[in-house]
This record gives C-alpha cells, sequence and structure tokens, in this order.
C-alpha cells in the first residue's frame, strides 16, 4: 500500500511517500500548487498510485483551526469527494522549521534557491507523513 504525504502551500506542494510494509516515509518532490490545487493533487496522486494520502493540516501554535488550515480543510473535502482512496489530516506544526534545520544551508547570500524551498517542502511532507506512520504504528492500526 502506498502512502503520499502532502505539505500544502501558497505556492509548492511538498510531496512524501511511504509503504505500509517500510512504515519509512521519504521526501519525493515538491509541485506548484497553481490555480487549482485539486486538480495538481489528484494527478500526483494517480501519477504515485496512491492508495493512502495524509494531507499536513497547519494548525496554529494554539492547536486553533486558522486561515490555512481552513484552506486545507477546503481542500481535504474536495478530495474526499472526488476519490476513493483514504485521505486523512495530521498537524504539521513546526515540520517546516525541522526541514528548514535539516534542508540544504543557504548561500552566500544568506538565501535558498526556488529549488531548495521544494526541497525543504518534501523534507516537511516526509517529516509528517513519518509522524502519521509512527502514530499510526503506536495504536496499533
Amino acid at each position: 500500500m502506498r502512502i503520499i504525504g502532502l505539505d500544502l502551500g501558497e505556492k509548492r506542494i511538498g510531496v512524501a511517500a511511504a509503504d505500509d510494509r517500510t512504515q519509512v516515509a521519504v521526501p519525493l518532490t515538491a509541485v506548484a500548487g497553481g490555480n487549482d490545487p485539486v486538480a495538481s493533487i489528484l494527478r500526483l496522486l494517480e501519477e504515485q498510485e496512491a492508495d493512502e494520502v495524509v494531507i499536513g493540516l497547519p494548525l496554529s501554535m494554539t492547536g486553533a483551526v486558522g486561515p490555512q488550515a481552513q484552506q486545507a480543510l477546503q481542500v481535504v473535502d474536495e478530495l474526499r469527494r472526488r476519490m476513493a482512496i483514504p485521505v486523512e489530516t495530521w498537524d504539521e506544526r513546526l515540520t517546516t522549521l525541522q526541514a528548514r534545520r535539516s534542508g540544504p544551508p543557504r548561500n552566500r547570500r544568506g538565501r535558498r534557491s526556488e529549488g531548495d524551498k521544494g526541497k525543504r517542502d518534501a523534507i516537511a511532507a516526509a517529516i509528517m507523513l513519518q509522524a502519521f506512520l509512527d502514530s499510526r504504528r503506536s495504536a496499533g492500526a
């Protein structure tokens, strides 16, 4: 069973994958969200032959559902209407910070390239997906 983790962003969607046998999430890529992120996600999930998808839910530090989390939940609702595979959500607080710390270093000007930002987004998706898998494994699911 192939499980895809997605870190939804305004410009890019970080993508990670795992299978239920290894239970190890790996960063794959980042794709442009564009004007229709649901269409981009549907194409991606078909290409990846996904059996399940986990969407990062960007809750506030207090756990509240803010504007970004509302947008993510709208995407989740639309995916659930248009797909037959399970669509789960997982708290993604601090995954981008963790990904930034473990991702490519900044250049001499203190900046990252767009490619590096895409790698960071994929790493954030993998961190989120791994936390989801670890939680499910510890719950015995």
